[in-house]
């Protein structure tokens, strides 16, 4: 028996754990793992290069340049501060960096991450030379209307540099930052201002007490190399290990970035998600190699049991008085895919991901894990793959085919971000881009019948919007385009047209409306397209042969969908039987019933043998045992299972809940059932724990009017019924069943107009008797409850004169006598002169 595997490592003077126990901890991968990996291996030297050593000395080249620069600009501080010679030269100052560059992963033309750590002496003005007051005379060398800044500034001296381009300070923002491109490469610069007199050269940015008396901004500029040094520390235990954690992050950030997942600002995984989540992968199966590793990542997030937080190792508080992420607290509640930092203070990094993202990452994560399976399972095959893409690993190409987003969905809308000059519009695309999460998952997912809907993440720099709009030149070349798929869910429509306009301008108004400035000529401009009217652009550099190449995918996937080809057969099938008995009932007028059963007969029994012929050869092929024996895969996800109940487990994380109980949670979660939200919450009848119990007699009453058609409202429940419930009207008239209430006191013309009238409902009268009262209401078109009034409210559609205690006036329940000092909600779109 191998020894066993000790994970923890020791960092800024703490020790830190592993959070979940080891899943397979044998000492090696079996033989079959490893001849399988070789051809992973071929893969990744054609397809994901590394950056070349000339490019990793021109990175190690300009990040010494900018070092140097960082500690000249502190000691200018400090001189311009007054301080003795002594505090000047030992002032320091330290560059340091994060993310994929930091932990090694190499890929060619990635940008660079990095934050200047200074001390108190410096501030943020003094960081982007702001508030500076130029001498009477100085004449502005930008053609842009940009604010001179102090020329002693870093960011003045970056931007003067001859190596540097496209420079844009964004001081605004939580996290202050500049970004540029330094000899080709983009750098994203942050801003860290520790309260100490010094950063001395060897100072330990992973010790605690770094955080002490630090701004917000500070603090979330620190956490970058903190949280990266620390995942670093947790997989390096060997060589071998950590050089097998950067294949797989390799791996995965093309897979992300191939089938549209790569985007925290747009709710998706950023390349901090993924190295967690690759990291806790390792830290399950630390001796995997690069193959099975990636194998048992799909496997792992595919059977996670959202909302369960992803967590490397417990949280841990500092006791600095800064906010560490805890489960039972009410801003963590509605969080759906937690993936928790390692490094104090402990935070969400994917408070991005919302419900719509989530079951695309979820989809993703079962396709990802049902192609490495099935090629795994064929590799041991003899004879199942051809000789020559298996050695040079084409075989592999599946995992990482281009997302077919475009040809998903039979609806999309693009958003057009314009400007008026380029500096402008790259403030106001990221602006707007950061925002675009929230028009998805808050505006058009929550308040639409959508079945799915999806933000592609790549934008098109392209104008694409209306003939009609009134843009200039300039606006139409600054411009960038994103597209969102969606699908209707036609039982939950109400009429024949979606209306988005609503939804776009909340989108405008509550979220736009806070950008500072507001330069004229910026604007989002949406547009609708169905699949067919997309634009080539959208196909160009995926699909060999453009738009016309993926129409014909599209109509093969349509054609190959098993659901399709089951309605076909049945709706066929269906087509014979009727045909069958007209013909019969032709035939026994002419008493040949005989004859015309025989051939039906024969010609239904045809059909059938061929539909059962094509079931047995569908269940052979998906039958076909593998080499791997079952019982081993039954024990892998054993295994599994029993890693992921350990977070249950632990006291103060989740309340313990079976595996049956943890599965059914996330399909609710994916369907929008767990979050505590009204548009959530509509019922879906009897709950699957309840249904064993007996029913109360109220309860079973009220079952009763459900399945005669009739919705049962409370008094708690919105005024709107029903939800994504079907109405009992949208039957059809020969299909309803409901009351109709007469009112006794109506004159005869009257009764002659609503009689002639088209009713909804069968003429049919049905009459409940139920010891439990129930109050009849009425619905209109839109399915909302018609207001009888009460003692506070009297509807009535015209001021009918003056009335003791009560005020006429158009509020929230409608038009009429509202009771005098009860507070109205006046809708939002009304106005009094």
């Amino acid at each position: 028996m191998p020894p066993p595997i000790d994970l923890s490592t020791t960092i800024g003077g703490r020790k830190v754990t592993p959070a979940l126990p080891i899943v397979d901890g044998s000492a090696s991968s079996p033989t079959e793992e490893l001849q399988f990996n070789a051809t992973l291996s071929s893969f990744i030297s054609q397809n994901v290069p590394l950056e070349p050593v000339e490019g990793i000395q021109r990175r190690e080249r300009v990040l010494v340049k900018m070092g140097n620069m960082c500690r000249e600009w502190v000691k200018s501080v400090a001189i311009k501060r007054g301080l003795s010679s002594d505090a000047v030269a030992s002032a320091g100052g330290e560059l340091f960096t994060s993310g994929s560059y930091r932990l090694g992963v190499h890929e060619p033309g990635a940008d660079i991450d990095t934050i200047v750590v200074v001390p108190s002496i410096c501030t943020k003005e003094d960081f982007f030379g702001s508030g500076y007051v130029p001498p009477e005379g100085t004449v502005q060398d930008d053609d842009d209307n940009e604010p001179i800044r102090d020329p002693d500034s870093l960011a003045e001296r970056i931007r003067r540099h001859r190596d540097v381009t496209n420079f844009i300070p964004v001081e605004g923002a939580a996290v202050p930052i500049l970004t540029f491109d330094w000899e080709g490469i983009n750098i994203d610069l942050l801003f860290a201002r520790l309260n100490a007199p010094s950063v001395p050269s060897n100072f330990d940015i992973d010790n605690d007490m770094v955080l002490s008396g630090v701004d917000s901004a500070t603090e979330k500029s620190l956490n970058g190399p903190r949280v990266t040094n620390l995942i670093a520390a947790l997989v390096g235990g060997t060589e071998e290990r950590y050089q097998t954690f950067l294949t797989v992050v390799r791996l995965v950030r093309k897979w992300a970035k191939a089938r549209g997942l790569y985007s925290n600002k747009l709710g998706y995984w950023g390349g901090v998600n993924i190295n967690m989540a690759v990291a806790l992968v390792l830290q399950l199966y630390p001796n995997a190699c690069p193959a099975s590793l990636l194998r048992k990542f799909f496997l792992v997030f595919k059977s996670w049991r959202w909302p369960n937080p992803v967590m490397l190792t417990k949280p841990h508080d500092a006791e600095l008085g800064l906010p560490v992420w805890n489960p039972i607290q009410a801003a963590t509640m509605r969080q759906v895919a937690p993936m928790i930092t390692p490094a104090y203070p402990a935070m969400n990094s994917t408070l991005s991901v919302s419900r719509q993202t989530l079951q695309i990452l979820h989809e993703e994560f079962a396709r990802g894990h049902n192609v490495v399976d099935k090629l795994y399972k064929d590799w041991q095959k003899e004879g199942a793959l051809e000789k020559e893409k298996v050695e040079s690993g084409e075989i592999w190409k599946e995992l990482f085919e281009p997302s077919d987003f475009f040809i998903s969905y039979p609806h999309y809308l693009s958003m057009c971000i314009v400007g008026p000059t380029q500096s402008d519009a790259q403030a106001w695309a990221g602006f707007v881009t950061s925002r675009l999460r929230k028009l998805v998952s808050d505006q058009l997912g929550r308040s639409l019948p959508l079945k799915k809907i999806q933000l592609w993440p790549k934008d098109f720099s392209a104008c694409i919007a209306e003939r009609s709009a009134l843009l200039t030149h300039a606006q139409r070349a600054n411009s960038i385009t994103y597209f969102i798929g969606f699908r209707v869910d036609t039982l939950r429509m109400r009429g024949n047209e979606l209306d988005i306009e609503r939804q776009l301008q909340n989108f405008s108004k509550f979220e736009l409306s806070r950008f500072h400035p507001l330069v004229p000529g910026m604007d989002v401009l949406p547009k609708t397209f169905g699949v067919k009217e997309l634009p080539k652009i959208c196909f160009e550099g995926v699909y060999e042969g453009g738009k016309v190449a993926a129409m014909k995918r599209r109509r093969m996937l349509i054609e190959a969908d098993p659901k399709r080809i089951e309605a076909k057969n049945k709706k066929k099938l269906a087509k014979l039987k009727k045909k069958m008995e007209a013909m019969k009932r032709k035939k026994e007028a002419k008493d040949n019933v005989k004859t015309v059963d025989a051939d039906m007969k024969q010609e239904v029994d045809e059909d059938t043998s061929e539909s059962r012929k094509r079931k047995r050869d569908t269940d052979a092929n998906e039958g076909d045992e593998p080499t791997m024996d079952e019982e081993e895969v039954g024990e892998e996800a054993a295994l599994l299972e029993n890693a992921l109940d350990k977070i249950q487990d632990d006291a103060g994380v989740v309340q313990h809940k079976s595996r049956q109980e943890a599965e059914i949670d996330r399909q609710k979660l994916l369907a929008g059932e767990l979050l505590h939200d009204e548009d959530y919450a509509a019922d879906m009848g009897v709950k699957a724990e309840e249904k064993d119990r007996k029913l109360t007699r109220e309860e079973l009453e009220k079952q009763m009017l459900r399945d005669a058609g009739f919705v049962i409202v409370s008094d708690d429940e919105a005024a709107i019924v029903g939800g994504n419930k079907i109405l009992p009207w949208r039957y059809g008239y020969k299909d309803s069943i409901g009351l109709k209430k007469e009112e006794k006191d109506q004159n005869d013309d009257k009764k002659e107009q609503e009689e002639s009238k088209p009713t909804p409902f069968i003429t049919n009268r049905v009459s409940f008797k139920f010891k439990t009262k129930f109050d009849v209401v009425e619905l209109d078109e839109s399915g909302k409850v018609i207001d009888k009034g009460d003692d506070d409210f009297t509807p009535s559609l015209k001021w009918t004169g003056r009335k003791g205690g009560f005020e006429f006036k158009l509020g929230e329940r409608g038009l009429g006598y509202y009771r005098s000092g009860k507070k109205v909600v006046v809708p939002s779109n009304i106005s009094y002169s």
